[in-house]
């Protein structure tokens, strides 16, 4: 294939995951709605912008920037009409050692490098496979995520000055230990107060933006009874130049593992997050390569204005379905309204508590786990009760990627193993009714029949070989292989293997009903070559019995002189 033919398939392919005709005329058909929703969204985005931004090391201004910019080009891009992008709490512990590690330049090259990732994914199509995630692992995922934005908010809420370390459970506990020495009493009661409200109202009025309310009423508590807390301090009250001042081109092959960290985080949550979003909605299906690219150009462009990376939000576009978006306009309405938020409210901004933005995040944080959820996983059975365990356990301890890693591995061999328990290798009686009763009890003795039900693969290929390896006091065997549902090559070896064993031992093996997808595996590593020279493979169990009684004949078991059919009817 040419060069200019795979160029042209490649820009037909990027003009097919851009915006189109659908778009602009889903965001005219309920534009009040879409205002509407996407107003809401933003009182309830504000708080945890500007928290998560702190939480990630950049400051509240990086994480108002990412909320404006992510959230206008993610929508605009992205492949669901109802998401809602910006920064997170997941990013943020992703985040938060590359800041200590490589400083906020380092964080902005991560993040274009990483947009730059999802754009290659959205053209590879990869946006399929997130399907394959189970249950469990994103339930032990968002738990250990939970955890770790609790820790880390720690800090704020006792009013410790950012002790060091990169543990999140270590920081924890410097912190309290700073506190339990000198306490920093106002700071405790404006984070608790913040979030038993958010969590009380969540319950009562879910509608009602608690976080925005008790964050003003924090600020102006704090400066009317000129409270010993730490403010946001001053915010930019525009958006800064894009530049790549940042980047240096020498530090990106030690970035680039991070970045790829970051690109998967971003990846999962996105695509996570918008099929939560069709499951609120019943005409809604988003398109996961293009939410891939959407969150790619979000990303490549948000760190020249300063903001972190950013992933798609579940909390936020719950919100936003629930307010009653219809359309992508609704996400541009939030980006909009908080970019006029930081033009005209910056200076008010500046003198939110921390604290009180710690009591933000300490309420998602509670709020993001979900009791019945992890209940129903637990009581189900005990393989997900131990991979959401396991997951939630390597969240907190390593990283998010490692713990979804942990948790893929460990829920791909517990699944193998029930597929290798299921698969069975059974002894089958012989359709041997035609024959004299003498000859008959012969066959009987002489012959034995071995159906394979299931995958033969390496996961049940060593029980099978065993099970075979004891057969005795037999002269043929049969196997009957028509109900074998897939075959690899581990399990194509050790046929072969038990094949050569037991004709070593004067054993003659026959095979029937082998099917025509499963052939040229088998032939490939020398199963049937030698069989079929030898008339010893059949397409039917019939006739298999038939060539052994012939066998069982020429080697004086039988009589010579049999009369009638020779072969017996029999299934395959």
């Amino acid at each position: 294939m040419s060069a200019a033919v795979l160029g042209r398939a490649a820009w037909r392919r990027v003009v097919g995951l851009l915006p189109g005709a659908t778009d602009v005329a889903a965001m005219r058909r309920q534009p009040r709605r879409d205002l509407v929703a996407g107003l809401t969204v933003a009182v309830v985005a504000l708080p945890l912008a500007l928290g998560f931004g702190v939480s990630s090391g950049l400051g509240a201004s990086a994480g108002l920037v990412t909320a404006i910019v992510a959230g206008a080009l993610a929508a605009l891009f992205g492949g669901s009409n109802l998401q809602v992008s910006g920064p997170t709490g997941a990013m943020t512990v992703v985040l938060v050692p590359i800041v200590a590690r490589y400083g906020p330049g380092g964080v902005l090259t991560v993040g274009v490098l990483a947009g730059l990732i999802l754009l290659a994914l959205a053209l590879l199509r990869a946006g399929r496979y997130v399907r394959y995630v189970p249950a469990p692992v994103v339930e032990g995922f968002t738990v250990g995520i939970a955890a770790v934005i609790f820790l880390q908010q720690v800090p704020a809420a006792l009013g410790a000055r950012n002790p060091d370390g990169e543990n999140v459970a270590v920081v924890a506990w410097r912190a309290l230990v700073e506190f339990a020495g000198h306490p920093n009493w106002p700071a405790l009661v404006v984070a608790l107060g913040v979030a038993a409200v958010m969590l009380a109202g969540a319950r009562w009025r879910p509608t009602v933006p608690f976080s925005l309310i008790m964050v003003a009423a924090a600020t102006v508590t704090g400066q009317l009874l000129s409270l010993d807390v730490a403010r946001i301090g001053v915010l930019p009250a525009t958006l800064p130049a894009p530049s790549l001042g940042f980047l240096d081109l020498a530090a990106v092959p030690t970035l680039f593992t991070s970045a790829l960290a970051v690109a998967a985080l971003a990846a999962l949550e996105s695509l996570l997050s918008a099929t939560v979003a069709d499951g609120m909605t019943v005409n809604q299906r988003h398109d996961p390569d293009r939410e891939l690219f959407g969150q790619g150009v979000a990303n490549l462009v948000t760190p020249l204005f300063g903001g972190v990376p950013a992933t798609a939000a579940i909390a936020r576009t719950a919100v936003n379905v629930r307010s009653g978006a219809q359309s992508r306009l609704a996400s541009l309405t939030h980006a909009v309204a908080l970019a006029v938020i930081m033009l005209v409210a910056a200076p008010l901004v500046a003198h939110i508590p921390l604290a009180a933005l710690a009591g933000v995040l300490l309420a998602t944080a509670v709020r993001m786990v979900e009791v019945g959820s992890l209940a129903v996983l637990a009581r189900a059975t005990r393989s997900d009760a131990l991979i959401l365990v396991l997951t939630a356990i390597a969240t907190l301890a390593l990283d998010l990627i490692a713990a979804v890693g942990i948790g893929l591995l460990v829920a791909g061999a517990l699944a193998l193993r029930k597929i290798a328990r299921a698969a069975r290798l059974e002894e089958v009686p012989l359709d041997i009714a035609d024959h004299h009763v003498e000859e008959a009890a012969l066959l009987r003795e002489h012959i034995v029949a071995y159906r394979f039900d299931g995958p033969l693969f390496f996961a049940a290929a060593h029980r099978f070989l065993l099970e075979l390896s004891e057969v005795s006091d037999v002269r043929v065997i049969i196997l009957r292989m028509s109900r074998v549902s897939t075959i690899d090559g581990s399990g194509a070896l050790v046929l072969r293997d038990a094949i050569e064993r037991l004709e070593h031992r004067g054993i003659a093996v026959f095979v029937s009903g082998v099917r025509t997808g499963q052939e040229k595996i088998l032939d490939a590593v020398g199963v049937l070559d030698r069989l079929r020279a030898a008339g010893r493979v059949f397409p039917d169990t019939g006739e298999a019995i038939g060539a052994a009684r012939a066998h069982l004949r020429s080697t004086g078991v039988l009589a010579t002189e049999e009369p009638g059919v020779l072969d017996a009817a029999g299934q395959s």
